[in-house]
């Protein structure tokens, strides 16, 4: 545990019931995320904090559809129902969630990218700092939960892989938007890169 930490992922308001791009049984990951928050001595959260006018929001693209992809200069871009406004109610945790975390990771917060990853914008090659935290702490493990699964768990765990850190996702402590079977095919991606989806009770 000592070489491990707890990353919970983007657990606010518009992404469980009722919010903006609600994420279906998404505040079911509330109480499994304390649950893990007890377990492991530290922990980051995650936080998509967009400005008003971001890039990835369907309405600042006249006549695109919600879950509509354009081409950005980064690569494929999923356009978004409006989400996590920075400042917004719908950006902030949700109210049940454990909120005594080592680091908060903002992201999302450039105009210009999105950021699904809790270690770069979307472009790949803008770091959030967070790898040059964990390491500065001693830290080789990583245990993720939260939202969404197929999403910004997946680029989160992708990227911990890719930059050597021994990753766990607690799969039970997940939910998934599942745009087009992406669930499924984030659980293959994330296997295939070295990444373990486990059960909860099997974490230690």
């Amino acid at each position: 545990m000592a070489e491990t930490a707890l990353i919970i992922i983007d657990v606010q308001n518009d992404f469980c019931p009722g919010g903006a791009l609600a994420v279906g049984e998404g505040d079911e990951t509330v109480s499994a995320a304390n649950a893990l928050a007890a377990r492991f001595p530290l922990r980051v959260l995650t936080q998509d904090w967009h400005p008003a006018d971001h890039f990835s929001f369907v309405d600042a693209h006249p006549g695109a559809i919600p879950f509509s992809e354009i081409e950005a200069p980064y690569g494929r871009q999923t356009l978004w129902p409006r989400h996590c406004v920075q400042g917004s109610h719908g950006a902030a945790f949700h109210y049940g969630l454990r909120q005594d975390a080592d680091l908060i990771i903002r992201k999302g917060f450039r105009r210009e990218i999105d950021s699904y990853s809790a270690f770069f914008e979307n472009d790949r090659e803008t770091p959030t700092g967070l790898s040059g935290y964990l390491r500065e702490r001693g830290l080789s493990r990583l245990v993720l939960c939260g939202l969404a699964l197929d999403f910004c768990v997946k680029f989160s765990a992708l990227d911990g892989a890719r930059l050597g850190f021994d990753v766990t996702v607690a799969e039970d402590a997940c939910r998934a938007i599942d745009l087009n079977g992406s669930a499924e095919a984030a659980r293959v991606e994330m296997r295939g890169a070295g990444v373990r989806l486990k059960p909860m009770a099997e974490i230690s």
